[in-house]
C-alpha cells in the first residue's frame, strides 16, 4: 500500500489547540473499510476524513471515520479539508464535497475563515427520562431528531449556561441510548447560545467542537431566537465558537482553521 499524506488541522479555531482536530488524508483511490476504520482508530482523533476526486456534481467524495464507526455526516472535519483544498488551491472559491449519507456539503470562503453548508436536523419534543438520568441533568426538556436523518441526535435543554457547563454524564448509560448527546441554554456572555456533546457510542465521550451538531442546534435556536443568525460557543475542554445562520432547509456554519501537522502515514 502505498503511503498516505496526513494533515491535521484544528477546526473552528483561530490558533492551535482550539476547536476540533480532524485528522485529512486525501487518497487516490478508496482503500479497503477495515483498513480505513484502523487508520482512525491508529489517528486517535474524534474524526478523520478521507477524500478523492469526484466528476459531477461534486468535486471530491468525502467519508469520515472516529476511531470505532463510520459516521453518516462530520462538520468539523468537512470544514478541515476545505480548508486543506481552499489553502492550496487560491484560485478556488469553494469546494464540494458528495458524501454517502448527507448529500452533497459545500466549503466557501468567507473573510478570513470559511462557511461550511450542512442539511439541517429538524427535532421534536419527546419524553426520555433514560437519557436525562444518563446525563445527570436536574432539569431539562428533550428534542429528538426523526427517523432518516444524517445521525441520531437529540438536543436536551438545559435552563441556563452553568447547568450546560457542569453537566457530568454516566458515559456508559448514554452509550446505551445510542444517541448523539447536545446539551445546550442561552449564554449569558459574549455568544448567544453554549452547548456541549456527547457521543460515547462512536468512541468520543465529549467532542471538542462538533458541526453536526450545530445542524440541529441552528434551526432549533434560530427558532427561539427568533432570527435567522446567531453565535454559538461549545464548551469543551478546548472550546470553540461558530457562526450559525439558516437558511432554508440548511445550516450554514462560520469558523475559522489552523493547520498544525502535517506528515506521511506508513502503511504496512
Amino acid at each position: 500500500m502505498p503511503d498516505i499524506r496526513i494533515v491535521q488541522i484544528d477546526a473552528f479555531a483561530s490558533r492551535p489547540f482550539e476547536g476540533n482536530p480532524a485528522a485529512v488524508m486525501p487518497l487516490d483511490s478508496w482503500l479497503d473499510d477495515d483498513v480505513l476504520q484502523r487508520i482512525a482508530e491508529e489517528n486517535n482523533l474524534s474524526e478523520t476524513a478521507h477524500f478523492l476526486p469526484a466528476e459531477g456534481d461534486a468535486d471530491y467524495e468525502l467519508r469520515w471515520f472516529t476511531p470505532t464507526a463510520e459516521v453518516a455526516m462530520c462538520g468539523h472535519a468537512t470544514l478541515a479539508s476545505g480548508h486543506l483544498l481552499l489553502s492550496e488551491n487560491p484560485q478556488m472559491d469553494k469546494v464540494r464535497f458528495r458524501t454517502r449519507k448527507a448529500g452533497i456539503l459545500e466549503v466557501r470562503r468567507a473573510g478570513d475563515g470559511y462557511e461550511l453548508d450542512l442539511p439541517i436536523t429538524p427535532v421534536e419534543a419527546i419524553d426520555r427520562s433514560d437519557l436525562i438520568a444518563a446525563l445527570g441533568t436536574p432539569d431539562g426538556e428533550v428534542f429528538l431528531s426523526s427517523v432518516g436523518r444524517a445521525e441520531d441526535t437529540a438536543i436536551i435543554l438545559l435552563p441556563d449556561a452553568d447547568a450546560v457547563r457542569s453537566c457530568s454524564p454516566d458515559f456508559k448509560a448514554l452509550a446505551d441510548t445510542h444517541l448523539m448527546a447536545i446539551v445546550t441554554a442561552q449564554d449569558g456572555g459574549d455568544q448567544d447560545v453554549v452547548s456541549r456533546v456527547f457521543v460515547p457510542d462512536w468512541g468520543i465521550d465529549e467532542d471538542p467542537v462538533t458541526g453536526s451538531a450545530h445542524a440541529a442546534l441552528t434551526p432549533f435556536w434560530a427558532e427561539r431566537l427568533g432570527r435567522e443568525s446567531f453565535s454559538a460557543f461549545q464548551a469543551s475542554a478546548r472550546g470553540g465558537r461558530i457562526e450559525c445562520r439558516l437558511d432554508g432547509d440548511r445550516a450554514v456554519l462560520g469558523g475559522r482553521c489552523v493547520t498544525v501537522i502535517e506528515g506521511v502515514f506508513r502503511l504496512p
